[in-house]
């Protein structure tokens, strides 16, 4: 084990067992170093590894910010490792596809499983609205989409579902926006989507969830066969 890996293993260690909490400052480089007998160099490049992970932010200066601080991003982290392995050709977009639809189906069965009179759906609604407008072009259709769909996941109820899949957001608006560009007719698909869109929310307001499921389902993959990169 590398000298890096160790300190975050260490630091792993003491997040489990609460010795440092969420919001708390890390002790400094040369106190890390020291408690730990590595160098600040080693401890530098564990602390870089936990900023790309998610786990820690960190700033410059001597104020109260300053340092690295344990933060809550888990998505941060997700979504650079499997953007990543996409621009590395290790998974294919079909995996991806498979991994959003299998999440995201049991995330809006839950949301409807759960929904009760008094959820607020006012967000979308509104975001529906949007993307019903005529002058959207494709790559502000495609953002709205991916803020209602994380919104019904959100609904669901489980953290890390959530995190997983607001990680994943900027690929799936990549692979998304790169099959809106091989339609013949963005337009159409639009509206098909929207009613797509509306459909899923009523069951979810129904308190459907095997119609919300199934509705998610077809949607997500009903769209990716739809552009051709199912093909591919």
């Amino acid at each position: 084990m590398r000298t890096h890996e160790r300190v975050l293993a260490q630091i792993e260690e003491n997040l489990r067992t609460g010795a440092w909490a969420l919001g708390e400052r890390l002790p400094g480089e040369r106190a890390l170093a020291e408690q730990m007998g590595v160098s600040r160099p080693s401890v530098r490049e564990a602390v870089r590894v936990l900023e790309a992970m998610g786990i820690v932010r960190t700033a410059v200066g001597s104020g109260p910010e300053a340092g690295a601080t344990v933060v809550d991003r888990p998505a941060a982290g997700l979504g650079a490792a499997v953007r990543l392995h996409i621009a590395s050709g290790t998974l294919p977009v079909r995996d991806v596809v498979a991994t959003r639809a299998a999440l995201e189906t049991w995330a809006v069965g839950q949301a409807a499983a759960r929904f009760e009179p008094e959820t607020d759906l006012t967000e979308a609604h509104q975001l529906l609205k949007e993307m019903d407008e005529p002058e959207v072009s494709a790559a502000q259709f495609v953002h709205l989409d991916q803020q209602f769909h994380l919104g019904l996941v959100q609904l669901g109820g489980n953290q890390l579902v959530e995190a997983i899949l607001t990680g994943m957001r900027s690929v799936v608006g990549s692979y998304v926006t790169a099959g809106a560009e091989r339609l013949p007719s963005w337009a159409t698909t639009a509206v098909r989507l929207c009613s797509e869109h509306r459909a899923i929310l009523d069951a979810v307001e129904r308190g459907e969830a095997q119609a919300a499921e199934k509705l998610a389902h077809d949607h997500i993959w009903g769209f990716y066969e739809e552009t051709g990169l199912a093909s591919e």
